[in-house]
């Protein structure tokens, strides 16, 4: 699975930013995503490699659908979404996409997180590590960029795009670790958040199904979530080995997906072949980076999909 990524992620990236051209209005935030309580995800020195002393973390607003993304993350966090009642107890870390150089922060974190807040549900949006880009925003994404441009939003390649070449191996093996000691840290403190330790979800889309995936398959069973939820993101790759005691899974994925149809429905072989008893959405059309958008199809309902199948394991009631 490591540095497999990297083959497919123009291609999430120019989807996914295509995409925000849809978005349907998100659930209204009960509290500024600003004033939320954000927390480091390592206590200390973190693992992996270190990324360029030029590299600061930024959020822009993508020019042609007025979201937000985030670029440069050298400081994973997880921001709190908790509910006023949460009598299920349940937890859920939301990893947003962004082919591991931008986060899809709002479309894919913080309108999800609080769609579970708003459902009893505690939420945690994680923001894992990221490859470097260009510092400034422009330079990064023009504001106006010319139909069909190398490196622009539907363009055919990255030809001249440095923020477009090949990943770093390590940058999916850090964000894969950043995700597992997300885990550690909603488990750590369950009693502080009024969470169930044993009752954790972790949802990720596109990049960030990497990343789940990878907490998924963890070594050790303590460092995995108790339930996971793919969303158009599994292994881009060979399917890894599938161990014992693999955590339920939820996929979903439109068939028209040309990024992640084909690894997603490899995944769920894998975890059907070794027994693990996974549940597989594939829409007629949705294409790729759906999250809360709309597509006029069964696409739309995927949370809902989700939240009935959390239902169907007991984790919406106490």
């Amino acid at each position: 699975m490591r540095g497999s990524f990297a083959r497919a992620n123009l291609g999430i990236i120019c989807l996914t930013f295509g995409s925000l051209s849809l978005a349907q209005v998100p659930p209204v935030l009960e509290q500024p995503v600003a004033s939320r309580p954000v927390i480091p995800v390592w206590p200390g020195t973190m693992p992996g490699t270190a990324r360029p002393a030029s590299q600061h973390e930024s959020t822009m607003v993508v020019p042609y659908d007025h979201m937000h993304i985030v670029r440069n993350v050298t400081v994973p966090t997880l921001t709190l979404f908790l509910p006023k009642s949460n009598p299920s107890k349940t937890a859920v870390i939301v990893a947003p996409g962004g082919g591991f150089r931008v986060l899809a922060i709002e479309a894919e974190g913080y309108s999800v997180a609080e769609w579970f807040s708003q459902h009893g549900m505690a939420a945690f949006v994680l923001k894992y590590r990221l490859t470097q880009t260009p510092a400034s925003d422009e330079e990064f994404m023009p504001s106006k960029p010319p139909a069909g441009a190398p490196g622009a939003p539907g363009a055919p390649g990255p030809r001249g795009n440095p923020m477009l070449a090949p990943l770093p191996e390590y940058v999916e093996q850090d964000a894969v670790a950043d995700g597992i000691q997300a885990i550690r840290d909603v488990r750590a403190n369950a009693g502080k958040w009024g969470i169930a330790p044993d009752r954790i979800l972790m949802v990720g889309f596109s990049a960030g199904g990497v990343v789940t995936s990878g907490a998924m398959l963890a070594e050790s069973p303590a460092e995995r979530p108790n339930y996971v939820g793919l969303i158009y993101g599994a292994p881009f790759g060979a399917a890894p080995k599938i161990p014992e005691n693999t955590p339920p899974a939820f996929l979903a994925v439109a068939q028209d997906d040309p990024l992640a149809a084909t690894p997603e429905l490899k995944f769920y072989e894998a975890l059907r072949d070794a027994k693990a008893n996974p549940e597989l959405h594939v829409y007629r059309a949705g294409a790729h980076g759906f999250a809360m958008m709309p597509r006029n199809g069964t696409s739309d309902h995927w949370i809902d999909e989700l939240y009935w199948w959390l239902e169907s394991h007991g984790l919406t009631k106490p």
